[in-house]
């Protein structure tokens, strides 16, 4: 009896913890870890059967199963792909492209498309649209699904950031009309920025009217903050275009350069 009970206690001290992040979210690295894991581009790749594989092994493990022929590393695994996947308020798999492992080669396709074809209304014009919309696709994946956004809010958020990306894009062209190419480069950054300014807001003012619930340390609701909810939209809007900044600050010089070298030329324009 000493002895299985002495078992016992060692299994439960080597069972690891599902239910939370793997790495202390009290912490900068812990916060960091956190996101790099849950959007690995790889992740993407996964299928609906990965998916669904890895909600069945979590939610096993989580009800005290034994989970054969899993190690540690593979049960964070398949928990990094359920943190990715599958939205925390519905429990429902989010559409793949809408998934934050997804962000960094749909950014990056967007954001060089975006900085190679931008000599041409039309081409300003298209680009633009493409990429608010796949930001529609990712606000709208991502929503907090306890604060409900009607049909009608979703749709005036899209056409409102799309307009506006689309007239700063059009006019920032027009002033630099005359500048060098590399200015008219910035042209998908200053729409990028100013449409994050009015799509957050507008697809989160639920939130913003009625506050978001707030919690303690130990999860018990408090109730509902709106200076939360506005400082929390700001942040977001402000992180989105943060993000942004390195990627289309930079590549502009990186493709002033390489429109220069004949295998571009040929291959692209």
């Amino acid at each position: 009896s000493l002895c299985r009970e002495s078992f016992s206690t060692m299994a439960d001290e080597t069972r690891i913890d599902l239910n939370s992040p793997r790495w202390d979210q009290s912490t900068l690295s812990g916060r960091l870890k956190h996101f790099f894991a849950i959007t690995d581009s790889r992740l993407s790749l996964k299928s609906d059967a990965d998916v669904d594989k890895a909600v069945e092994i979590v939610e096993a493990y989580k009800r005290g199963e034994a989970v054969e022929g899993y190690s540690t590393e593979q049960l964070w695994a398949a928990k990094h792909l359920v943190d990715s996947a599958v939205h925390p308020d519905t429990g429902e798999k989010m559409f793949w492209l809408g998934r934050m492992s997804f962000q960094v080669p749909g950014g990056m396709l967007l954001t060089g498309a975006m900085l190679a074809w931008y000599r041409t209304f039309a081409a300003v014009f298209f680009w633009q649209w493409v990429n608010q919309s796949f930001n529609a696709v990712v606000n709208y994946t991502n929503r907090n699904a306890k604060s409900t956004v009607t049909d009608r809010q979703a749709a005036v958020a899209y056409t409102s950031a799309t307009s506006a990306a689309m007239v700063v894009a059009l006019s920032f062209r027009t002033v630099t009309k005359r500048a060098p190419p590399l200015f008219q480069r910035y042209a998908p950054f200053a729409a990028v920025a100013a449409a994050n300014c009015i799509n957050i807001p507008l697809m989160r003012q639920r939130e913003v009217v009625d506050g978001i619930l707030v919690t303690n340390e130990e999860g018990e609701e408090l109730g509902y903050s709106k200076h939360a909810a506005k400082k929390a939209v700001s942040q977001v809007s402000l992180s989105r275009i943060t993000m942004a900044a390195p990627g289309m600050l930079l590549l502009p010089i990186f493709m002033e350069y390489l429109e220069k070298k004949p295998l571009y030329r040929v291959s692209v324009l």
